[in-house]
């Protein structure tokens, strides 16, 4: 038996293990050490998880795909069913089959069993809400005690992040650490060097601790419904002067951890209802097609891999004739900023939250160490290191680094 560091991720999910005194990820799908945080429920019972789930629903293959699980611990989403196969089941249980799953693969590919776990958790699950964010730390310790692990213990995802740095470092720093993920933002201001790397307790050594619930998914629902939605409905007017199509239909299309909801048969009875009212019906057609073939998260994929892309690229593009003939649209980066920049902005000002729990000025911070898929968003990273123009900018493994301090953790606390 031994311990392990785990990193449920909105997006991306890693386990560690500690190997010759040292974190090493373990590998979890085709040699891949970051597994996608999906799961797919195959109309022939079975179910897969990360990449070969999201290319059996890509391939078309009958059944229900599931992403950003993570993001509704905290919210009354949890205990709510959904329809997986020929059954229906709560997130809650979806969640614990999804982590049982990465358990074995981990142990598999180790060799040994994991009972005791450093499990991450964002600054806050939920903003501003206390007990909900106590509620989701006991719900995911409850489901992970279910897996198998006979010791749960937690650590903030930054902290871990920072623990991963300071072994790169040869001299004492003050250092800001910026986990930018797909369901949060998380900042941690942290005093760092070699030797305090062996200490045990580091409570002396976390100056600020702050997060916002914001990540990539919510910028893939800003992109999808100010650049993708359009073209469905959203936005349009209804024959009655002064009405718009009812939104909500739309909110949820573009927000991962609610798609499914839409394919739920009553929900294309209340559309076909509003699109005898629409003064656009045409829209509305190709809504239903994308309802009724069950490939929200189609469009989902095409946004954020859209997002993705813009990263390198100028504009992006991508065909939605799987939904009519010739139907297709382009992303720039002017889009891409237009539509998201006020989540960057919310992003950004946590750094100055962050400074004032630490006391510090921004000319304090010797680094920054970014980590988190969403920091590759040029605004993004622009929005964290304009507010530290006197931090070196270090670039943490994207989706590595925060699995590797909690192995770090683990060794610690579990021995």
């Amino acid at each position: 038996m031994s311990a392990c560091g785990l990193d449920f991720g909105t997006s991306n999910t890693t386990l560690g293990s500690t190997v010759a005194h040292a974190p090493v990820l373990v590998p979890l799908e085709d040699g891949h050490t970051a597994i996608p945080s999906a799961i797919f429920f195959a109309g022939n019972s079975t179910v897969q998880i990360g990449r070969r789930a999201i290319e059996s629903y890509v391939e078309g293959n009958p059944g229900r795909l599931m992403r950003s699980l993570k993001s509704v611990l905290g919210t009354s989403l949890i205990d709510e069913t959904a329809s997986v196969g020929r059954e229906r089941s709560s997130f809650r249980d979806v969640i614990a089959f999804y982590l049982g799953a990465v358990k074995q693969r981990a142990e598999a590919a180790a060799g040994r069993e994991f009972r005791n776990v450093v499990h991450g958790r964002p600054v806050h699950f939920v903003d501003n809400a206390p007990d909900a964010d106590r509620q989701a730390e006991e719900t995911l310790r409850g489901i992970v005690h279910e897996i198998g692990f006979d010791h749960v213990t937690f650590q903030f995802e930054p902290i871990a992040a920072a623990l991963d740095y300071e072994r790169q470092i040869s001299r004492e720093e003050i250092a800001l650490i910026a986990d930018i993920g797909g369901g949060t933002s998380d900042f941690s201001i942290v005093r760092l060097s070699p030797e305090r790397h062996q200490k045990a307790d580091r409570k002396d050594d976390i100056l600020a601790n702050d997060g916002v619930r914001i990540g990539g998914t919510d910028f893939d629902r800003r992109l999808s419904l100010g650049a993708v939605m359009p073209l469905f409905g959203y936005g349009s007017a209804m024959k009655r002067a002064g009405l718009d199509a009812p939104s909500h239909y739309f909110q949820e299309l573009a927000t991962w951890s609610s798609i499914n909801r839409m394919y739920e048969p009553r929900v294309a009875v209340d559309i076909r209802y509003v699109q005898r009212e629409a003064s656009e019906p045409k829209l509305f057609d190709r809504l239903l097609r994308v309802l009724e073939d069950q490939r929200g998260h189609t469009l989902a994929m095409e946004v954020e891999n859209a997002k993705i892309a813009l990263s390198d690229q100028k504009q992006a593009g991508f065909s939605l004739d799987w939904v009519e003939p010739g139907l297709s649209t382009v992303i720039d980066r002017p889009g891409l900023m237009n539509h998201t920049k006020e989540l960057a902005v919310r992003i950004g000002a946590r750094i100055k939250v962050c400074l004032e729990q630490a006391q510090l000025a921004a000319d304090d911070i010797d680094a920054v160490f970014l980590t988190g898929g969403s920091v590759q968003l040029a605004h993004v990273r622009r929005a964290i290191v304009q507010n530290l123009p006197a931090a070196q900018v270090i670039e943490g493994d994207t989706f590595g680094a925060v699995g590797k301090g909690l192995t770090i953790e683990a060794a610690r606390r579990y021995g």
